[in-house]
């Protein structure tokens, strides 16, 4: 368990560290900014090379609500969850204070920025109301914990899982970026809130509740769905 715990601490620490750090410094930098693609493109890669860096160590969930959706799809132990939510928390909070460390170093810097926090009402990038983040946020979870479980799946092709899952994390934030800033996972959106606070804080609930929702409806879903229980 260490090992695993460790794996996640590190997985998670870069998936904020490069989802939430390309938001912050590199999507709208002067002439060459990233953008919404880059961005969303970044939170993707981050789990397609972590997926193949420690996948063979702690399964590389890195969310805590792909965790709870592997317990419901029949692929993980609950005796377990508690080491990996606290493992991917706290690599998030850690990525989040190296990426304030690091973007406090420019000048007129400042959180209230957002600092690629979630949100929704006047904190949504669209300005997308509480019921339609609510709604995203569960739909999204929903099909990435789908498309997690089918990639990893026995009979699914061997080796590709990781492509197939970061592509669709990509996807998943090319959708909702203008509604939430795209959370889908709960360590991700508490790892930049605690560093806003106020606002973040306020509204952070909802980033935990809904993509554990989704997560344990997608595993439960597709438990269903593959009549071979694998």
């Amino acid at each position: 368990m260490s090992k695993r715990f460790g794996a996640e601490v590190i997985g998670t620490f870069w998936l904020v560290l490069g989802g939430c750090g390309s938001a912050v410094l590199a999507a709208a930098f002067p002439d060459v900014g990233i953008g919404l693609l880059g961005v969303s493109l970044a939170f993707g890669l981050t789990v397609l090379t972590m997926a193949y860096a420690i996948g063979h160590v702690s399964g590389c969930h890195l969310n805590p609500a792909v965790t709870f959706g592997l317990w419901a799809g029949g692929r993980f132990p609950a005796k377990d969850i508690p080491a990996y939510v606290v493992a991917q928390v706290i690599g998030a909070i850690a990525a989040g204070g190296v990426l304030y460390f690091i973007a406090s170093g420019q000048a007129g810097f400042d959180v209230a920025g957002g600092f690629a926090s979630n949100g929704y009402g006047e904190h949504s990038p669209g300005g997308y109301s509480f019921g339609s983040a609510l709604v995203t946020e569960i739909v999204m979870t929903f099909m990435f914990l789908m498309i997690i479980m089918g990639a990893t799946a026995k009979r699914a092709p061997q080796g590709f899982a990781p492509i197939a899952i970061g592509l669709g994390l990509t996807l998943i934030h090319l959708i909702s970026i203008p509604v939430t800033n795209t959370s889908v996972n709960p360590a991700r959106s508490t790892g930049v809130a605690l560093y806003v606070g106020g606002w973040a804080i306020s509204q952070l609930w909802v980033f935990w509740v809904a993509p554990i929702v989704g997560g344990l409806l997608g595993g439960t879903v597709y438990r269903f769905l593959d009549s071979n229980k694998d």
